[in-house]
Formats: structure tokens, sequence, C-alpha cells
């Protein structure tokens, strides 16, 4: 037999014998799951030093701990420590492994979707002034060998609001601080973001917007404070000038401005009435 004719045999023996034995061929199985890309977890363990906290402050942590909890819309006039309790929970989740980065949204111009094209340098140079809150309150929280390990390693990122388009984050923390200073537009794009195991934290002081009346914080806000909105894991908390904590001068200075804007507004509700 030539070596063309015993190929032959082979392959018809083969043929002849899965039939006998009626052995099927090895189905390929599809994984119809979606795909979530997500980066490595931070290997080190961060040494977190965490203040005493108030009443108040730990009932927003226990929030933002609950599993199902996506997004909080944040408000509360300065002082509150919006931001920091938004990156202490933020630096725990990634020391436990259930996030890899925490990224800092802020408007980077006072104005509404604003533009960075006038001042200096590449996006993250013109940036560089904004997040400087998110770099205080690392430096209140961490050690500096610590944070020259998530910059180094690029866990800590700040994102100019007008360049959020088509980026989507899974297993990350999203703090859009300042949002009073964003517009819906830009609240709506933000939210619209957050991909799966990611949770978002939106800071905002209504009474110190600057954008002239266009900012979309308290509409946002309203919108999803509601039951069913808490059903889907989206909450609002709201914080006072009760619970302010950076000095007894600040909540003195917010209390007497806000006195004198409710006594401004009644006189002009009584000059409109006449």
């Amino acid at each position: 037999m030539c070596i063309r004719d015993r190929s032959k045999f082979f392959d018809i023996s083969k043929s002849l014998l899965v039939e006998e034995l009626n052995i099927k061929p090895k189905e390929i199985k599809t994984d119809h799951r979606s795909i979530n890309p997500k980066r490595n977890k931070l290997k080190a363990t961060l040494k977190i030093f965490q203040r005493e906290l108030t009443e108040t402050q730990k009932k927003f942590l226990k929030l933002a701990e609950d599993k199902s909890t996506k997004i909080i819309f944040v408000s509360g006039p300065a002082g509150t420590s919006k931001t920091y309790l938004s990156v202490l929970h933020a630096l725990k989740m990634i020391n436990e492994k259930k996030v890899s980065d925490l990224i800092y949204i802020r408007s980077a111009v006072e104005s509404a979707d604003s533009k960075l094209g006038f001042l200096p340098g590449e996006a993250n140079e013109k940036l560089a002034p904004y997040i400087q809150p998110l770099l205080d309150k690392l430096s209140e929280l961490l050690p500096k060998e610590d944070i020259d390990l998530l910059l180094k390693e690029e866990r800590v990122s700040g994102v100019p609001v007008g360049f959020l388009r088509g980026l989507n984050w899974n297993a990350k923390v999203i703090i859009g601080d300042e949002a009073q200073n964003m517009s819906y537009k830009e609240l709506f794009t933000l939210i619209t973001r957050i991909g799966e195991f990611s949770k978002v934290f939106i800071l905002g002081d209504p009474e110190q917007s600057d954008i002239n009346g266009k900012t979309g914080f308290m509409k946002m806000l309203s919108h999803f404070d509601d039951e069913e909105s808490r059903q889907n894991g989206i909450h609002v908390f709201r914080f006072t000038e009760e619970d302010i904590v950076r000095s007894g001068l600040v909540q003195f200075i917010i209390k007497k401005v806000r006195s004198e804007i409710i006594k401004i507004n009644q006189i002009n509700n009584k000059i409109k009435r006449l």
C-alpha cells in the first residue's frame, strides 16, 4: 500500500470508529457574559490615617459602604468634609481590592461647559491647579510614600469634566467635586460613564455656584431624590451648617451669610407684593 493510500485508509478508519462509538465532535462553548475590562488591583496596602468622625459623617460612610449603593449626590456647605469622606471611602475600597483607581472630576474653569483652551500646556498641566483639593485630602489621609505610590502607578488621576465622553469606568471610585459649577449636561455625561463595580460621588454646595445660574446640580439631585432611585442604588445625602467641622469660624460665617440672604429675600418678597 502506497503512502497516499495508507493515509486515506487511516482517515476512513477514523471516521468509521467515530461513527461506531457515537463520538460527537467537541462542542465549542461560547461565553455570552458581558466584557468588563478591569485594571489589576493595587498590591500594596495603604496606611490610612482617619480622624474622629461625627455621627452624620458616620451615617454617610455607612451609606457609601453599602454594596448596593452606586451613586450618591452629596449636598452641603463648605467645611462639612464632603471631599474628605469621599476620598477616605475610595482609599478604603482600594485597600480592600474592591476597586483599582480613584478618578477626580472637577470643572476646570468656573463657567458652564468649561473649556481649558486659554490655559498653557497639555490637559494634565491645565488641570493641575484644580486637583489640588484632592492632593490636600490625600496628604491628610496618607503618608507621603503611599501618595507617591498612587501617583507613580497612576491610581489617582484627574479628568476635566469636558473630557468625559467615550469613557467607561469599571471597578473605580469617581468623585465629581464642586458639582455646583457643572451644567446639567456635564453632570448627565458624568453619571452615565459609570460601569460595573464602580461608585460615584457627586459633591456640591448649592450656595457657592459660580456659573451664573447655569448649574445643573440641584436639578439633577432632585431628579433622583425618590424611592425608585434609592431602589436602584442612587441616593441623596445632605449635610447642613451644623455638620461643619472645618472650624467654628467657618460655621459662624455661613450661618451669618445665610441669615442675611433670608432677610434680603423676605424684603424682596414684600416689595413684590406691594
